[in-house]
């Protein structure tokens, strides 16, 4: 590789010889510098912070393996130097990167004041320190991501060197430059969401779901490529929602083997709701499209990066994530594109408004030519209420609900509603509102709830905060976990008086289902919808006033079930941002785009929300239809 050379060549001229660099190497879009001498570079800082500034990447120092110590020895040498207060889980060797994964709940005392514990390891084990956060509560799906990714490192290391490649092979110029963009999923709906962006140089894709609530047409309109997916440069993830990320293990079955970028809970999140919606699938009877085999091969593929980092994914297109505000981890996505040729926004879900969970959303970007913006929430009416007036509507409607003996259930999307909800009502049961009420929690929420606390870094400050202080509002003792199955939900619902947190979201299925059914046709009973309820679920027809509907019922013969319960839609929870938040976020963004692209709405959302837009801002708009492809240059 040129740039391989290029690089050594700074590199040298900006090292001095006592560094002893043995070797260099690309991996994906970072350098990685062995050393003889890692002494050198804590004793100059500096070196390190000026490489990534001329070389505009990611750079990793690593001991040459020469340095490294018997993995037994470097353990015990660890434990004698990291103080008990860190409470290390686990410690883990990887030899092909020469690092020593350690997983601590109080990652900051591995890492010492200024960075002395650390360094410390490594000067006398030789191992480099690669130091993640545990989570407060156990983990089986962040565990066995760490093991997996560690188990494959010699694997990944081969997957690295081969994405550089593509990465930074050499490119020809073109007459004519052109970039064009085509709708494959969630445009003039809600679902699949799927985009391709070719450039002569390069194919990319942003997103790649599900349609979740939808019996037909559920996938990405890929069976309409003209090139196989080989030929596919990256996948670029905005957050971890199966109508976002859904069908990407998929593409690896189909013959896709290429990086995925996304956000470091973004890639443990996705592969959470990739495993149920295996586990779904089979216990409904029906074929999964893809296996656990596949999802773990996608695994292999992920790159993480974090909000603000810009990184190259093509020869021609650099890509930066900025906060989203929408579930832990989520991202809106910023592409430079060629030499200045072309900036675009992908702004996918965004919350542009009060939560208790995330850090407002990013407004300020270096360039913007095109915005794509989504409109969940998209007509002038689609206002919510006050965020407090919900919370305060929220526990007034439990409260009723208890006194009269029923239950309660919320059907929440374990990703994101799920923990913004038990914010709200461990905030209430703290001040007394909720004295006495027990809160369930079923389905996959406590496996999301854990991730979140692996990741306080990208929570809002004073969750951030408790979760270090190691007081996790997740894991309140007002919070009881379902363990037991069918016959442990039977009883506690037998019991009367309890507040029940389950999945799925939308009554598609899961915990949330089963609950239902049971409580269903009893009128003291109260089912909460507090997120969006997409086209063709059970949960929207609910909303629709349906009065019965068909279930299977005992020797698997269809019957009638009448919803007696009480039906409350209680709004402002959403992770999206609503008409006035959608056209805020148009008007504060900066630079201004020159056009706007809208998708993530029905069809009467999008279109008029694109005429809104040009009315209000004098900003062309358009609600392109699944398989349009536009010219962007």
């Amino acid at each position: 590789m040129e740039l391989l050379k290029e690089i050594e060549s700074i590199v040298h001229n900006i090292l001095p010889s006592d560094t002893q660099v043995t070797k260099i190497d690309m991996e994906g879009p970072e350098v990685a510098i062995y050393t003889r001498n890692p002494k050198s570079f804590f004793e100059n800082e500096n070196y390190v912070a000026k490489l990534a500034f001329e070389l505009k990447k990611r750079v990793h120092i690593r001991t040459d393996k020469t340095l490294l110590s018997e993995q037994e020895e470097a353990k015990k040498k660890i434990l004698e130097i990291v103080p008990e207060g860190a409470e290390i889980k686990e410690i883990a060797f990887n030899p092909v990167f020469s690092e020593v994964v350690i997983e601590s709940i109080k990652p900051g005392l591995v890492i010492g004041k200024g960075g002395e514990t650390s360094k410390k390891i490594t000067l006398e084990t030789g191992w480099t320190p690669s130091i993640v956060r545990a989570p407060t509560s156990p983990s089986d799906i962040l565990t066995g991501i760490r093991h997996h990714l560690n188990k494959n490192s010699p694997e990944r290391k081969k997957i690295l060197q081969s994405v550089s490649k593509k990465i930074y092979r050499p490119i020809e110029a073109k007459s004519d430059p052109w970039i064009r963009l085509t709708a494959l999923g969630a445009f003039q709906e809600i679902g699949r969401s799927c985009i391709l962006l070719e450039t002569p140089q390069t194919k990319i894709l942003l997103d790649c779901g599900l349609n979740v609530a939808a019996a037909e047409n559920p996938y990405p309109y890929l069976d309409s490529l003209s090139f196989p997916l080989s030929d596919i440069d990256a996948v670029v993830i905005s957050h971890a929602h199966s109508d976002h990320s859904g069908f990407l293990p998929y593409l690896f079955r189909m013959g896709y083997n290429g990086p995925v970028y996304c956000t470091a809970p973004t890639r443990d999140l996705m592969t959470l709701l990739q495993f149920d919606y295996i586990d779904v699938s089979l216990k409904e009877g029906k074929e999964p499209l893809y296996t656990e085999k596949d999802v773990k091969e996608m695994l292999k593929y992920c790159i993480t990066r974090e909000y603000r980092e810009v990184t190259d994914i093509a020869p021609d297109i650099r890509m930066t994530f900025h906060n989203a505000a929408h579930i832990l981890g989520s991202a809106s996505i910023h592409l430079h594109i060629g030499a200045g040729q072309h900036n675009l926004v992908y702004s996918s879900d965004i919350k542009y408004g009060f939560t208790r969970l995330f850090n407002n959303i990013d407004l300020n970007y270096p360039r913007l030519e095109t915005l794509i913006i989504e409109s969940t929430y998209g007509k002038r009416e689609d206002i919510q209420p006050e965020r407090y007036i919900s919370e305060q509507r929220l526990v007034q409607v439990v409260g009723e609900t208890i006194q009269q003996g029923g239950n309660v259930l919320i059907p929440v999307f374990a990703v994101g509603r799920a923990q913004e909800i038990m914010l709200t009502l461990e905030d209430a049961y703290r001040r007394g509102a909720l004295e006495g009420v027990k809160i369930y929690i079923d389905g996959m929420t406590r496996q999301a709830s854990a991730i979140h606390t692996a990741y306080p870094e990208y929570l809002r400050k004073g969750v951030q905060r408790r979760i270090l202080q190691n007081d996790s509002p997740f894991t309140g003792s007002m919070f009881n976990i379902v363990k037991g199955g069918t016959k442990e939900r039977d009883e506690l619902l037998k019991e009367g008086g309890n507040i029940i947190l389950a999945s799925s979201g939308m009554l598609t299925g899961g915990a949330s289902l089963h609950y239902f059914h049971k409580m269903a046709e009893d009128p003291k009973n109260t089912l909460i919808f507090v997120g969006y309820q997409g086209e063709g679920s059970l949960g929207r027809k609910l909303q629709n006033n349906v009065k019965e509907i068909p279930i299977t019922g005992e020797q698997g013969r269809t019957k009638g079930l009448k919803i007696n319960l009480r039906l409350e839609n209680i709004e402002a929870f959403s992770g999206h941002a609503d008409y006035q938040q959608l056209t805020s976020y148009v008007r504060n963004l900066k630079p201004k785009q020159r056009r706007i692209l809208v998708n993530h709405g029905n069809k009467v959302k999008t279109v008029e929300f694109a005429k809104t837009l040009t009315q209000k801002f004098h900003i062309p708009s358009q609600a392109p239809h699944n398989l349009d492809s536009i010219r962007l240059k």
